[in-house]
């Protein structure tokens, strides 16, 4: 991504960590495996961020940033293209960038919404509910929950953010609490009060829960009898 200040979330991580650690005995074994959470946040606006994310779907991390120079270089010597900029650029010359054909589209029509003032500033953004960001950002073509959530989690540094439509998220749930398989997204919903008012934070740690080595069983020793052992 652009360069974005990266700073800690505003509110109280420790405090967030100390509430999952006393929610289940299984998250305070993650947590305490895992270690301190360093989830950060940028400061990116929606927009320049939410073009990015588009940008970066489906692809390997070098691979999105390497478009996303090919697109930003479109635009030299301005940071980053406001939302005319898109508007008046070719869907070719973004194409020949490395843009999709759905990719195009899909950062056309958020340059359209943001004229519109339906994607708001970051200013308007910090004063609306998870759901009512959600509700306007998924009015955008290639938009859907999961990218709003991201943003919610990592960029308004939200705390309560459930985003139980990711995989890895699911599947270090479903870890961490010895489910057999992923749990589907209407599984995992109910551990939402369980985690309330730090469901981002828990997120994080089912993240990392994927990177975990599987733990060894423990040694189980053979049963003695009353016969003499062997010498």
């Amino acid at each position: 991504m652009t360069r974005a200040r990266v700073k800690p979330p505003s509110y109280d991580v420790a405090a967030a960590v100390g509430h999952l650690s006393g929610s289940h005995p299984h998250m305070a074994a993650l947590i305490e495996r895992v270690g301190p959470c360093t989830l950060t946040t940028h400061t990116l606006p929606p927009y320049e961020s939410l073009v990015q994310s588009i940008v970066y779907q489906q692809l390997n991390g070098r691979a999105a940033e390497t478009i996303l120079g090919r697109v930003l270089a479109i635009y030299a010597p301005k940071r980053f293209p406001a939302p005319a900029d898109i508007l008046a650029t070719t869907d070719e010359r973004l194409r020949a960038a490395g843009l999709s054909r759905a990719k195009t589209a899909a950062v056309k029509s958020l340059a359209q919404h943001a004229l519109e003032g339906i994607v708001p500033t970051r200013a308007q953004a910090e004063k609306l509910s998870n759901e009512e960001l959600i509700e306007r950002l998924t009015r955008v073509r290639g938009i859907g929950r999961w990218t709003v959530e991201m943003f919610l989690i990592f960029g308004l540094g939200r705390p309560d953010v459930w985003p139980v439509l990711d995989f890895g998220v699911r599947k270090g749930l479903g870890l961490t609490f010895r489910k057999r398989g992923v749990p589907t997204p209407k599984q995992a919903l109910p551990f939402a009060r369980r985690f309330t008012p730090f469901g981002s934070v828990a997120a994080w740690y089912f993240w990392r829960a994927c990177e975990l080595k599987p733990e060894s069983p423990p040694l189980v020793r053979k049963a003695t009898t009353s016969k003499s052992p062997r010498r």
